[in-house]
């Protein structure tokens, strides 16, 4: 069973952290049961396992360093964090299978908003086709990230997750390079000109889980 978690207001990086680990701790021992937190946090940054100095342009939030996998990304108001606690001992203990879940239940979710997300080489996340911008250098049809995905394990089981934007400021990605990809850009549901909210993703997210997660 998965025990779903909405939290109001926004939750404080180090706070969420403290509280995932000791979840983490007690999914594992048999005390707890699975967990979907459903956060916002304070504008802020996190940097990955592979971060590179490089891609701090601007320090202009907090920096927090984390276990995750990935690279640099921002986290703010407007965004919906979905933290992953699952189990894998129970679901296969086959780290890409998982991401590629995670990756399906986020395409799967914006799916019933019309948006088509997609998946590609090289560039964990969940990204949108833009013919209405102008081409890359190289011709290449420029591209937008709309979700992030980073995971840290412990004993197996998933802590930290996905972030969805849903109407962040888009603004504040300008203080890092997102996940360490220069050319392509980052965006949002409202940006696609969807009137969708933050109560309207919770819900898309948690059909969209039965589907992919058993």
């Amino acid at each position: 069973m998965v025990e779903w978690i909405i939290s109001d207001g926004l939750t404080g990086h180090e706070d969420a952290v403290r509280l995932m680990e000791a979840r983490v701790a007690d999914i594992g021992a048999g005390r707890a049961n699975e967990a979907i937190w459903l956060v916002e946090h304070p504008p802020l940054y996190t940097a990955g396992t592979s971060a590179r100095p490089e891609d701090l342009l601007d320090a202009r939030f907090p920096v927090h360093p984390t276990g995750r996998g990935g690279q640099y990304t921002y986290h703010g108001p407007g965004q919906r964090i979905a933290y992953v606690m699952l189990d894998l001992n129970r679901r296969g203990r086959d780290v890409r299978a998982f991401v590629t879940q995670l990756e399906g239940w986020v395409i799967d979710a914006l799916g019933r908003f019309g948006v088509t997300g997609h998946v590609r080489a090289g560039r964990v996340g969940v990204w949108i086709e833009r013919p209405d911008k102008p081409p890359l250098p190289d011709g290449a049809m420029r591209e937008d990230k709309i979700a992030a995905i980073g995971i840290k394990l412990r004993r197996w089981v998933s802590f930290h997750g996905i972030s969805v934007n849903v109407d962040p400021d888009l603004g504040h990605y300008a203080g890092i390079v997102p996940c360490g990809i220069i050319g392509h850009g980052v965006t949002s549901l409202v940006d696609l000109g969807l009137p969708v909210g933050m109560a309207d993703l919770d819900v898309a997210l948690r059909d969209s889980f039965r589907d992919r997660f058993a």
